[in-house]
């Protein structure tokens, strides 16, 4: 159970709240316990998910290369919560094929294809686990497969902007509220009624 509360998603006269609810609700099909976690300081809410939208919007990668960073940043990070929430976006709000997500779980950045979304995967994951670690070599395979500086900057931030809300979802318990498949798939997880316990 969340440790803060689920407030009412409802709207009243914020245009801008208005506006974030029935993005997510395109997305992922209604509106998540997460942001009625957010929602407790709305004020922030706004701030924090208009900058989540510029990321997603306004640079240099794709909005499939976003979800698939945030899937397996999120996956690494140990959140059931947003690997599924990504997973949601990617499948759901893009078409995206479940068998190709399911893949993704399973293979990490090995299930993709693509030269330059592998080359994406890789070094998002490697800010994740340690930045200090980035090399000259890193951010010049970033430049090999056509980023900017301005979408190498992006991909830093998304890193970091997936792992605040894997922080946040992780620390507060955030009722979990998407298909049991992903989280089934990303952690071993098992509804309770499904597992079986060895008796001593």
């Amino acid at each position: 159970m969340a440790r803060v509360a689920l407030a009412n998603p409802g709207t009243g006269d914020d245009v801008a709240i208005g506006e974030i609810l029935a993005w997510v609700t395109e997305m992922e099909g209604a509106v998540p316990n997460h942001f009625r976690v957010e929602l407790n300081f709305p004020e922030y809410f706004k701030a924090k998910l208009g900058s989540t939208k510029v990321l997603w919007q306004l640079g240099e990668l794709s909005m499939p290369e976003i979800q698939h960073v945030g899937i397996l940043v999120s996956q690494a990070n140990g959140c059931p919560y947003c690997t599924a929430a990504f997973c949601t976006i990617l499948n759901y709000g893009l078409q995206v094929g479940e068998d190709y997500v399911t893949g993704l779980l399973a293979r990490g950045s090995e299930a993709a294809g693509d030269p330059r979304l592998r080359t994406i995967l890789e070094f998002a994951l490697k800010v994740n686990a340690e930045a200090k670690s980035v090399t000259d070599a890193d951010v010049a395979g970033l430049r090999a497969i056509g980023l900017t500086d301005k979408g190498i900057v992006q991909l830093v931030h998304l890193v970091s902007d997936f792992g605040s809300y894997n922080r946040l979802n992780l620390a507060l318990a955030t009722d979990y509220d998407y298909r049991d498949l992903w989280r089934s798939l990303a952690f071993g997880w098992q509804p309770l009624e499904d597992l079986s316990f060895s008796k001593g």
